[in-house]
């Protein structure tokens, strides 16, 4: 059976149907981008009760500071009723020094004994601290109200910025922005030379593009949200764990001739990190370009490893986040891709990272269960202009790499897509493009994911396809290494008890895939997880394959997965102790940010 056929029969609309896709792209960019700056018009109520509280915290910081004056009478009237041959007045006491040999007291007012005006000094201070955390907290609301995606995000924010802003003022600024600032500025600073880049890129794909004859909805929402098309004459080759994915990448940058692109989240300094640095120290020595991107937060190498990697030739950038003064508080995202691709025609995508660990050589985690794929053909283009794109952020350089693409043999023809997402993108696009796969999905769709704390969106397509008929079944860790989104999964189990979504339990060891089988025909191997950070807070990158016979082969992998794992029953939760029920439902209140 022809692949592309039965893709195309299921996808397939009338021809009358043919409509522009980008123009209703467009619209929804301008769509969202109205909505967010009219989300305000909901939240006019919250704005009075932010400045509400703002005036009251002016008025106690002022009291604090004696600026009051109803707070200066009120003391005057207290005193008087105490005692009547002497008064107070704040920073002031009566006392009787010029009290006359005769006994009589003449009482003069005098500035307080030594010591006591250092209170003072720390309540002025308090004061003044006061006033400003409140009105940072003002402004900071203001700015959650008009900025934030969601109501509910708007009016928590605002609210306690309002109420408690000596901690979610900093907290905001942190962890509460959802659009990464400059990313696309960046390109447009270029003066065209990024939409020159572009073009050309997108003028050398023509010929691998697919093109079909009659309307595919699926696919041209797809295109539109990632922002590339569809690609033939290409090959993928399923990497299972740690030895054979690394064995793969070191191989493949051996042969280099032209170019190495290596971007990764984690980068260790152990013993795959160093076989990593000097697989790139002996092809920049031998002439080839070399260029390394790594986040600055997930990594955790030291400065003679960077120092290695420089001096042999290697360009070696952080993803730098907070680059410029308005993203210095950027911290909360973060460059979560893993590519590596080598002269322009393979690359490599999946759930890797760089450590032993991912080698199965932590006694606690192991044996670790991850996978990635191996791409030859256009869509390693594709790849290739991910990493340039991060590149020209980190670095604002253009690196001289060849845009030519490579066509993989015959016998491989596959069909494929990379989907790169960010919270630089207009619209959602990773959140988008997993409730795209479920709601188009016929027959079933199997999830990996190491963190399940999905939202809204996600759990409703969920549920629609589970009630439709549509073999929905989601495997993650028996093993966890964060207990905040371990708990919070739970939570969501509950919610799809009664759509028939099937959880399995991963064992034994940690399981850290992003895997996903929908039909018989589509596979995606990549970085998301099925989580807010990787739906809205992180860059991300996934390989989407249009082949039955790869489709096959994953679906046989996660079968073997399914096989030593176990079956979870969500009815069973309501009689675990009242404490694991409670930190289920504390720990999903941390789900925006997990």
């Amino acid at each position: 059976m022809d692949t592309r056929g039965a893709v195309e029969f299921r996808w397939s609309f009338p021809e009358q149907e043919r409509a522009v896709v980008a123009g209703r792209v467009s619209r929804l960019v301008v769509a969202e981008q109205k909505r967010r700056r009219g989300r305000s018009n909901n939240t006019i109520g919250w704005t009075l009760i932010a400045l509400i509280a703002l005036i009251a915290a002016v008025v106690l910081g002022l009291s604090a500071l004696g600026a009051t004056p109803g707070l200066a009478a009120s003391h005057v009237a207290a005193s008087s009723l105490t005692s009547s041959s002497s008064f107070h007045l704040e920073r002031c006491t009566v006392t009787d020094t010029d009290r006359s040999d005769t006994g009589t007291d003449n009482g003069t007012v005098q500035e307080e004994p030594e010591g006591k005006p250092g209170k003072s000094l720390w309540k002025k201070i308090t004061g003044w601290f006061l006033v400003t955390a409140y009105v940072l907290g003002f402004v900071s609301a203001i700015d959650a109200i008009m900025s934030s995606r969601t109501e509910p995000g708007a009016i928590a924010w605002s609210l306690a910025l309002v109420t408690v802003p000596v901690v979610s003022v900093p907290a905001y600024w942190v962890l509460g922005r959802n659009k990464f600032e400059g990313y696309n500025e960046a390109r447009a600073a270029s003066e065209g030379d990024f939409d020159r880049l572009v073009d050309r890129v997108r003028s050398n794909m023509d010929a691998s593009v697919v093109e079909f004859e009659t309307r595919t909805p699926g696919f041209d929402a797809l295109r539109g949200l990632a922002g590339m098309r569809l690609t033939r004459g290409n090959d993928a080759e399923l990497l299972i764990n740690g030895e054979e994915t690394f064995d793969s990448i070191i191989e493949g940058i051996g042969k280099a001739q032209e170019s190495v692109l290596v971007q990764f989240f984690i980068v260790h300094d152990d013993v795959l990190g160093r076989r990593l640095k000097d697989a790139m120290i002996e092809r920049a020595r031998a002439g080839v370009l070399v260029a390394f991107l790594y986040d600055e937060l997930g990594s955790d190498f030291g400065k003679q490893y960077r120092r290695d990697l420089a001096d042999a030739g290697v360009k070696v950038s952080a993803f730098n986040t907070r680059q410029g003064f308005r993203n210095k508080f950027q911290l909360n995202f973060r460059n979560h891709r893993k590519i590596v691709v080598v002269d322009g025609k393979t690359a490599w995508v999946g759930g890797h990272n760089v450590g032993d660990e991912y080698l199965g050589h932590d006694p606690e985690m192991s044996p670790w269960r991850d996978t990635h794929v191996k791409l030859d053909g256009p869509i390693a283009i594709q790849t290739q202009a991910v990493f340039a794109s991060d590149w020209y952020w980190a670095q604002r350089e253009f690196l001289d790499l060849d845009w030519e693409p490579y066509t993989a043999p015959d016998s491989a023809d596959k069909m494929g897509i990379i989907v790169s997402t960010g919270p630089a993108d207009p619209l959602e696009t990773a959140g988008m493009f997993f409730v795209h796969a479920l709601n188009s999905a016929q027959d079933r769709i199997w999830i990996t994911a190491p963190y399940f704390v999905p939202d809204e969106a996600i759990v409703k397509a969920l549920m629609l396809a589970s009630l439709r008929g549509v073999d929905v079944r989601i495997l993650v860790p028996g093993i966890v290494d964060k207990w905040l989104a371990d708990r919070a999964m739970y939570h969501y189990m509950e919610l799809l008890e009664d759509s028939n979504v099937k959880f399995f339990m991963h064992a034994p060891g940690f399981l850290h895939q992003k895997v996903m089988v929908v039909d018989d025909a589509i596979a995606s191997i990549g970085t998301h997880n099925y989580d807010n950070r990787s739906f809205r807070l992180n860059f991300e990158i996934a390989a989407v394959i249009y082949d039955e016979e790869f489709t096959t082969e994953v679906a046989e992998m996660l079968e073997r997965d399914m096989a030593t794992s176990r079956l979870i029953d969500p009815s069973t939760f309501k009689d675990r102790s009242w404490f694991w029920r409670f930190s289920v439902n504390f720990a999903r209140l941390w789900a925006p940010v997990l």
